[in-house]
């Protein structure tokens, strides 16, 4: 066998390896455009998931800047060569899409394309996604297409496994929606339970107060501190619930500016000063950075309601190709190892559990009088 093919082979088999790692269908769409690109030398990849209703559900792409693509605009509509890729499911290989009848034309911040190859994404007999990639990196024969016949079949032996990959994600994804329905409902229950509980005494802790304040006020403005300090836990646990039952979304803005925006709707809400700081953090897996953010929330759960802490600093910083998240308070502090024999965890178990699950690691230090910190790293993708 003749080196090329050996090291053809070779790149596809980092492809498929790199697709098989991410479960999240954002981050398999990502792999999928990435490794095209690099597998067949082009200046542009793309991929798009069609929705019904002539558009794309998700649109991908891979050698644009993130100023161009906003440039851009809009996602492109199901026309031209990607509806004809789309309807008809077949391969294009085109020597210049720009003279192709079929084109309609780009958004002037569009970059220039030449020379384009794209196939459709099927699962079985339906078509999921278009992928294709524009611009070879190699000198074009006159009135020819950079990419090759081989380029053709190594793109579509890379299509075949995406396929797999992304309907496996999208598998898992339904999964895990379903999990987070049934905890959610779970939550529900529990907030009605905590927070009907809370109202009940406090509107009969109201009324002892009423009937109290002609014949013994002092003992009235006793039972008003406590309708005061019943309406406090009650607010807490509606703050709490907010949190738990109302994930950001992560897709739309990101960790960071989701850390950033939870964490200034703490500082507001608590009079202890909570504070945020970022440096150089990439896009993570989606897993990760889920894992991340629900650990965040779990620690200044922690700091905020049980640690007497007048101020709680957050960091999210960048650790070779991942990140670590670090949570200090200057609280009343713990024994980690009596609280783990007392069975009081404060959510340590599952903190842990949640570091572990994305292959990161989570480590808690804290005394008594010395406050806590709490530190998560994870690998990255």
């Amino acid at each position: 066998m003749s080196q090329g093919p050996r090291s053809g082979l070779a790149a596809v088999s980092s492809a498929l390896l790199a697709m098989s790692r991410h479960l999240e269908v954002r981050d398999v769409l990502k792999t999928i455009v990435a490794s095209a690109r690099e597998l067949l030398d082009a200046q542009y990849a793309a991929l798009g998931v069609p929705d019904d209703h002539g558009g794309f559900a998700q649109f991908v792409v891979d050698g644009v800047s993130d100023a161009q693509w906003k440039a851009i605009g809009p996602l492109p509509r199901q026309h031209g060569i990607l509806a004809a890729m789309l309807q008809e499911a077949k391969v294009e290989r085109l020597a210049d899409v720009r003279k192709d009848p079929r084109f309609e034309g780009w958004p002037s911040a569009h970059p220039d394309m030449s020379d384009f190859l794209g196939l459709p994404i099927k699962d079985g007999d339906d078509v999921i996604g278009a992928l294709f990639l524009a611009n070879k990196n190699c000198p074009k024969p006159d009135g020819g297409c950079g990419f090759t016949a081989e380029d053709e079949e190594l793109l579509s032996i890379l299509a075949q496994h995406a396929a797999i990959a992304l309907t496996n994600a999208r598998l898992y994804e339904r999964s895990r929606e379903l999990t987070i329905a049934e905890e959610r409902s779970r939550l529900a229950h529990e907030l009605h339970d905590a927070v009907a509980q809370k109202l009940f005494s406090l509107r009969l802790t109201a009324q002892a107060a009423a009937a109290l304040v002609d014949r013994d006020p002092s003992r009235a403005k006793g039972e008003l501190h406590q309708v005061a300090v019943l309406a406090a836990e009650a607010a807490d646990e509606l703050r709490a619930a907010v949190v738990e039952l109302r994930p950001a979304a992560l897709d739309e803005d990101g960790l960071v500016a989701t850390l950033r925006t939870q964490i200034q709707v703490l500082d507001r809400a608590h009079t202890a000063r909570v504070t945020f700081d970022s440096c150089g953090v990439r896009a993570l897996p989606a897993a990760q950075e889920e894992a991340l953010l629900r650990v965040a929330q779990e620690a200044l759960h922690n700091a905020l309601r049980h640690s007497g802490a007048a101020h709680v600093d957050v960091t999210l910083a960048r650790r070779g190709g991942g990140a670590v998240l670090r949570v200090t308070d200057d609280g009343s502090g713990f024994d980690p190892t009596r609280t783990r024999r007392a069975g009081r965890h404060l959510g340590l178990v599952s903190m842990r559990d949640r570091a572990s699950g994305v292959g990161g690691a989570l480590t808690v230090e804290s005394a008594p009088g010395k406050g806590t910190t709490i530190e998560m790293e994870v690998p990255g993708g």
